[in-house]
């Protein structure tokens, strides 16, 4: 549920941090005349139709791939997912639809590092850092980059079932501690 709700608060600050940069959209069959630069539109997880990407440009989509769960003895928790962020943009003028990419992933990257967290629980991690990747591949009109961003995320504290069928190895010793029985 955390990593879903990460996605949800990026979903959101992106949309806020992009939402007066307006970029070109293609003409589509359905069209009768050109459609107006618009912002670009942010999902999660996956495009609503996969089948029609070329159709949604221009976007942006926060994924998840990875996510990690560590606890060195005598510490607390770290809890942290690693997020892929995938840029689209079109453009029938390939220098510009260059330029009109990196400068969505600019107005990204930038919003990100000054505030450094969102929806005040996940923070942007800079030791791992956060990379951006323009595709070198020709590509036009269409225009792909992505970012690839570490949060930490906030900790999951431990339940312990005491008195729990299936967990009668463990006894509560005092207030606070508990060691596993011997056998």
């Amino acid at each position: 549920m955390t990593k879903a709700v990460l996605l949800e608060q990026l979903r959101l600050f992106t949309t806020e941090a992009i939402k007066d940069l307006l970029l070109p959209a293609a003409l589509q069959k359905e069209d009768q005349e050109q459609p107006r630069p618009r912002a670009a539109e942010v999902y999660r997880a996956r495009l609503p139709d996969s089948k029609a990407a070329r159709k949604k440009a221009p976007y942006i989509l926060h994924q998840i791939i990875t996510g990690k769960d560590v606890q060195a003895p005598g510490r607390r928790p770290d809890n942290s997912a690693t997020v892929r962020t995938i840029f689209c943009v079109y453009h029938h003028d390939e220098q510009e639809g260059g330029l009109a990419l990196l400068n969505l992933m600019e107005r990204l990257r930038i919003a990100l590092l000054e505030q450094r967290s969102v929806g005040k629980q996940f923070r942007l991690d800079l030791e791992a850092g956060l990379e951006t990747l323009v595709y070198p591949e020709d590509t036009a009109p269409y225009y792909i980059g992505e970012m690839i961003s570490a949060w930490k995320l906030p900790a999951i504290e431990r339940k312990a079932p005491y008195g729990k069928e299936g967990n009668d190895n463990v006894k509560q010793l005092g207030q606070g501690t508990c060691f596993e029985s011997q056998r």
